[in-house]
C-alpha cells in the first residue's frame, strides 16, 4: 500500500493478525484486492497472512482465521499491515517490536488497521507521522504517543507508511491502492462490485460531526478532547480560544443546550466508559487518566453518567468475554 508501485508484480501485500483482530476491516482490506484481480483477468494483488506462531488467530468476533506463516517464517514483502482491534496493547512485546523494527529497516512499509497503529508506535516507527486509528482510541493513543499526529481522517497514506480507521474504512484504502496502481476504470468497476458508495478520501471524518459547523466550537471540542486526562479549567480553555469565558458559556448554550463545563465532564466520562470495557487498567488508573482526583468522585459521576458504576461495567464486559 505504499505509494510507489514495488518493482516486483504481482504486488504482494502481508498482513500481521494479532489477537482479536478487527475481522471486518480486513476482509475490506482484501476483497477489494480479490476483485480487482477477478476483473483484471491476472493476478494483480497476493498477499501473506502472518501471526506469531504461525497458528490460527481468534478475531474479536469469535472467528479463528488460518494464518500462512509465523514471524520468523514470513517472507518479505514491500508493504504489511498490522492488524489489530480490542486490547492491542496486550500483544505488544519486545519480540514483535523488534520484529518490527528489522521490518522497516529492510524496506518495508508498514501501516495498522483499526488500533494497529499501537504497535508501530511502541517500535517507535511513527514519530512525527500522521496516521489515523479508530475514533474510539484516539484519545488514549494521543496520550500514550504524543510525537505522533493522530487524526480522524478514513485513511492515510504517506511516504512512510499507511493507517485505516478499521471497519470499511479499509474498503476505501484498498480503493485508493487500486485506482493509483492500475486506474480509475477498475476501481470503479471494484467499487461497483461492492455495492460501494462513491469511495470516501482520506481527508473524511470516520463519523458524521456531532457538533454544528461552527469553527469556534469545534476548536473547543478539539482542546477538551486533547486534555481529558489534565482538564483544561473553562477560563484556561476560553483563553486559548482567545474570548471570553462568558462569550464561551453562550457559545455552548446557543449550539449544544449545555454549558462548556457539562460537555468536558460528558466526553471525559465517555472516555473512561471505552477504557472500562476496551483496555485491561483498573479503575483507578481510568480515573486518574480522565482527570478525576479520587476513585469515588469518579464513581459518583461515572453512576449519574452512564447509570451503573465504573466496577459495574468492568464486570458486564468480562462477561461477555465469557
Amino acid at each position: 500500500m505504499q505509494l510507489t508501485p514495488p518493482d516486483t508484480a504481482p504486488e504482494r501485500i502481508g498482513f500481521l493478525l494479532l489477537p482479536r483482530f478487527a475481522m471486518v476491516a480486513f476482509f475490506s482490506a482484501i476483497e477489494p484486492l480479490r476483485i480487482a484481480n477477478r476483473i483484471g483477468g491476472k493476478t494483480l494483488f497476493e498477499w501473506d497472512l502472518i501471526s506469531r506462531d504461525g497458528e490460527p488467530v481468534v478475531a474479536s468476533n469469535g472467528m479463528t482465521l488460518a494464518a500462512n506463516c509465523s514471524l520468523r517464517q514470513a517472507p518479505w514483502v514491500p508493504s504489511l499491515a498490522v492488524c489489530a482491534s480490542f486490547e492491542p496493547q496486550s500483544s505488544i512485546d519486545d519480540e514483535l517490536i523488534g520484529w518490527l523494527q528489522a521490518r522497516a529497516a529492510d524496506d518495508c512499509i508498514l501501516g495498522g488497521m483499526d488500533t494497529g497503529c499501537y504497535a508501530l508506535a511502541a517500535a517507535g516507527l511513527l514519530d512525527d507521522q500522521t496516521v489515523t486509528l479508530h475514533w474510539e482510541c484516539l484519545p488514549d493513543f494521543r496520550a500514550r504517543f504524543p510525537r505522533v499526529d493522530a487524526v480522524e481522517s478514513v485513511y492515510e497514506i504517506t511516504v512512510e507508511g499507511f493507517s485505516c480507521a478499521g471497519g470499511s474504512a479499509a474498503i476505501d484504502m484498498s480503493l485508493d491502492l487500486i485506482r493509483r496502481r492500475h486506474g480509475d476504470d477498475l476501481a470503479a468497476q471494484v467499487r461497483d462490485q461492492l455495492v460501494h458508495e462513491q469511495g470516501r478520501l482520506p481527508a473524511s471524518r470516520q463519523r458524521d460531526p456531532v457538533v454544528p459547523q461552527e469553527p469556534l466550537l469545534q476548536r473547543a471540542i478539539a482542546l477538551m478532547e486533547a486534555n481529558l486526562e489534565w482538564p483544561l479549567g473553562i477560563r484556561e480553555l476560553a483563553d486559548e480560544l482567545g474570548i471570553s469565558w462568558r462569550r464561551l458559556d453562550r457559545l455552548f448554550a446557543r449550539h449544544l443546550n449545555t454549558s462548556p463545563q457539562q460537555s468536558y465532564l460528558a466526553r471525559r466520562l465517555d472516555h473512561a466508559h471505552w477504557l472500562l470495557r476496551k483496555t485491561p487498567h483498573s479503575v483507578m488508573q481510568i480515573a486518574l487518566a480522565c482527570g478525576f482526583a479520587s476513585a469515588s468522585s469518579f464513581s459518583r459521576a461515572f453512576r449519574r453518567r452512564h447509570g451503573l458504576t465504573p466496577s459495574q461495567l468492568r464486570l458486564q464486559a468480562l462477561s461477555n468475554y465469557a
